[in-house]
């Protein structure tokens, strides 16, 4: 995730880092200039309109559905939003709880072995979630120091989850831990598994097709009927207008694209590795 200084404008304003939207808009950007640039000779010196003509009338039509596509663009932007933050506070849930658990444990285990398992497996679910979400393979370096291996044909959080259960059960009836203590922990154990279901589910349902097409459609056309009107009052100024708009237009939608999953390996998708290397120094430290 980019991390900036919300205050410094300047650096906003001439900074361009890689996920910018204007270096992935400037090849349509060039197209759309040369385009509304035809569209103005054509107009202007070859079939010589004048300014009576009907088609000036077709700044009215952009004026009308320039509203409802502003509202299109508001919602696709906030939905987007939405499932980011979603995904930021589903990790934050995870950090709090891997936490709270490993306070608890610490409090609850004196054997340096079940302390250890702990140590090692608690933050290793984080790390095989992380990995998880980006359909990456899980290393069994994760588990250096303890003799457990990852079946790649499952569902790998799954699997360190039951770990940590059942080591928990093996705690109780073993009569480390009292029922009390048993029933305490379980909130957080169940956690782990809720909040991996719920980042499944932001990735797994993406927007639907049919409401982003017609998005990019709609902003499309509308862009390439702007020279036809804004001719008569612009000129050939019509060409870094027409460019401007549809670099504001089209921005909007690819930012909610690149941050409608939040788990991912975009600029601004969410630091899933350093989330987990945090876990697992907190836990560390606790245990």
């Amino acid at each position: 995730m980019v991390q900036y200084n919300p205050k410094d404008w300047i650096t906003f304003i001439f900074r361009f880092h890689e996920s910018d939207t204007f270096r992935q808009l400037i090849p349509m950007m060039i197209f759309i200039g040369f385009y509304a640039y035809g569209i103005a000779y054509l107009e202007l010196e070859y079939w010589k309109l004048s300014e009576t003509s009907h088609v000036k009338n077709l700044n009215v039509m952009h004026t009308t559905v320039g509203f409802v596509l502003s509202l299109l663009l508001a919602y696709r932007t906030n939905t987007a939003y939405d499932r980011w933050w979603e995904g930021r506070k589903q990790w934050g849930a995870l950090v709090n709880n891997s936490r709270n658990l490993a306070i608890k444990l610490s409090a609850y285990l004196s054997d340096e072995n079940d302390r250890n398992f702990y140590r090692k497996v608690i933050p290793a679910y984080a790390s095989v979630l992380s990995k998880h979400l980006l359909n990456e393979e899980v290393s069994k370096m994760l588990f250096e120091g303890l003799d457990l291996e990852m079946d790649h044909h499952k569902h790998r959080p799954n699997q360190v989850a039951k770990m940590l259960f059942q080591k928990a059960n093996d705690l109780y009836k073993s009569g480390k831990i009292t029922g009390d203590q048993f029933y305490i922990i379980n909130s957080e154990l169940q956690s782990f598994t809720d909040i991996c279901g719920a980042c499944e589910r932001i990735k797994n349902t993406p927007i639907p097709y049919s409401y982003s097409s017609f998005i990019k459609k709609f902003i499309f056309f509308f862009v390439m009927t702007l020279p036809f009107g804004f001719v008569f009052s612009l000129g050939y100024y019509v060409i870094p207008v027409v460019i401007f708009i549809f670099y504001v237009l089209a921005s909007l939608e690819l930012i909610a694209e690149e941050i409608e999953d939040p788990f991912g390996n975009d600029a601004n998708d969410l630091p899933m590795t350093k989330i987990a290397s945090n876990i697992k120094k907190h836990v560390e430290e606790i245990l």
